[in-house]
């Protein structure tokens, strides 16, 4: 069952999955049974911070390795919930990953995310950790690469004032987040810089997981 939230052994589906000892535990019949938990790596930050750029290149350096993701495919309707950090639209991406980790290889997420929307969802559970690294810039930057997007992507000045707000409140609170945030300034970097310093990220976060011996931890390598 790729489904991690239902039990292959009596088909009950768990709203709080339940974890001990690196296995996947049933509530109901308390069937037993491994998986990957491997860790999640989401590429986040303000829009026009770079994921969107950033994000082909690096499916391209760490094809073989990792699955990189965009997370707005899954912005249809049924999942655009009105409640305060979208839980149930977080929820799917939390299951997807968790789906494709069972083939090996763990997941890049590109999107706008930050702990306190992942952290305390059930599905977390899931992963043996979850990376963060934000591509960030200066307001000015910023805001000229949105007023430079194409208009379906409707980029008024009210939303990009949203934008920049959100961009100096991540770029001030990164670190003190749990886990914290790891930042990249992109207004001056060469698109090649930002690729190399997320290459390394997810390699580094990577290794971690394959010296903590944790089960179900296995990377490629």
């Amino acid at each position: 069952m790729l489904d991690l939230k239902i039990c292959p052994e009596c088909g009950d589906r768990a709203d709080v999955p339940a974890v001990e000892q690196g296995r996947l535990v049933c509530l109901r019949c308390e069937h037993r049974w491994d998986f990957h938990r491997l860790p999640l790596f989401a590429l986040t930050g303000p829009s026009g911070g770079g994921k969107s750029t950033v994000g082909p290149e690096l499916a391209r350096r760490l094809a073989g390795e990792a699955v990189v993701l965009e997370q707005d495919v899954l912005w249809t309707g049924g999942l655009r919930d009105d409640v305060d950090g979208h839980p149930l639209f977080r929820s799917t991406w939390l299951r997807m990953a968790a789906m494709i980790h069972q083939n090996g290889r763990p997941v890049v997420l590109c999107g706008t995310v930050v702990p306190p929307e992942f952290e305390p969802l059930p599905e977390r559970v899931f992963f043996s950790g979850i990376h963060y690294l934000a591509l960030v810039a200066e307001p000015g930057v910023l805001a000229a690469r949105l007023r430079a997007r194409p208009a379906w992507r409707e980029w008024d000045e009210p939303r990009i004032a949203e934008m920049l707000e959100f961009n100096d409140w991540l770029r001030a609170e990164a670190a003190t987040m749990s886990p914290p945030v790891e930042l990249f300034d992109t207004t001056d970097a060469p698109l090649e810089a930002a690729v190399d310093h997320a290459v390394a990220w997810v390699r580094r976060g990577a290794s971690s997981a394959r010296r903590s011996g944790s089960p179900g931890a296995a990377l490629p390598r």
